[in-house]
C-alpha cells in the first residue's frame, strides 16, 4: 500500500482527493499538511497542523517514506495582493518540493496548476507567470514522476460559498459554457479523480492540458 502526503486538502480539489485516499485500499497512509483541523478522524489519517508553509523544516520527519505528493495548494486571484500571490504560488511550492525532495526522493509529485500557465514567466497575468514559475521549479527537480495538472474552469459539484462574483458568475453560466467550450471546464470530481489516478498507476505526460485530464478518465 502507498503513503501519500497531501497539501491544501482543506480546499475543494484536496479535499476530494483525500476522501478518496482515506477509502482507498491501495493507500495505507494519508498526511495532511494543515493550518487547522479538518475534525476528520480516520485510522489512516495523520493531520499535521503547521502555520508557516515557507518553512517545513520542524516537521520534515512526516515528509519521509512518502510514496505520492498531492500538492493542491493555492490561492484565487485577488483575494492576496501581488507579493502575497507568489509567495504562495511559488515559494510555498518550492519549499515543499524541496522538504519532500529531500525526505521522499522517489515520491511522485502531482501538481495542481491551471489552464494559461505560462513557463516563458513573461505574462502580464500574475497568475499565469507565477503558476509558470511554480511548474518550472517542480520540473527542474526532476522527480522520478511529476505530473502538472493545467485544469480550466473547475465546476464544484459539492454547492459552496464563491470566492468572488467572477466565479459566481461563471458557475451560473456553466451549462453554457460547458456546450460552448467543453476543453475550457471540468467538474471538481473529474479533476479530484484524475489526480489521484495519475498520482497511484502513474501517468507519462508531464502536463495535462484541461482537455488531457478529461481524456485520461475515458481511456
Amino acid at each position: 500500500m502507498k503513503n501519500v502526503i497531501i497539501t491544501g486538502a482543506t480546499g475543494m480539489i484536496g479535499g476530494l482527493i483525500l476522501e478518496a485516499c482515506l477509502n482507498s485500499p491501495d493507500i495505507g497512509n494519508v498526511t495532511i499538511i494543515v493550518r487547522k483541523s479538518t475534525g476528520i478522524s480516520n485510522d489512516k489519517l495523520t493531520e499535521v497542523i503547521h502555520q508557516d508553509f515557507n518553512d517545513f523544516t520542524s516537521i520534515a520527519s512526516h515528509f519521509g517514506n512518502q510514496d505520492i505528493a498531492y500538492y493542491c495548494l493555492g490561492v484565487y486571484t485577488g483575494a492576496v495582493d501581488r507579493d502575497w500571490f507568489r509567495v504562495i504560488t511559488v515559494d510555498y511550492t518550492k519549499a515543499f518540493a524541496n522538504t519532500l525532495k529531500q525526505c521522499s526522493p522517489n515520491a511522485v509529485f502531482c501538481f495542481l496548476s491551471g489552464m494559461g500557465a505560462d513557463p516563458a514567466e513573461k505574462s502580464r497575468m500574475m497568475f499565469a507567470k507565477d503558476k509558470g514559475a511554480a511548474e518550472n521549479y517542480l520540473k527542474s527537480m526532476n522527480f522520478d514522476q511529476l505530473t502538472i495538472f493545467r485544469p480550466g474552469y473547475i465546476y464544484p459539484v459539492t454547492p459552496r460559498k464563491e470566492p468572488n462574483l467572477s466565479y459566481r458568475i461563471m458557475r451560473f453560466l456553466y451549462p453554457v459554457y460547458k456546450w460552448i467550450h467543453a476543453n475550457g471546464v471540468i467538474t471538481s470530481t473529474a479533476l479530484s479523480n484524475a489526480m489521484f489516478i495519475a498520482g497511484l498507476k502513474g501517468e507519462e505526460k508531464t502536463i495535462l492540458e484541461n482537455k488531457d485530464i478529461k481524456k485520461m478518465l475515458f481511456t
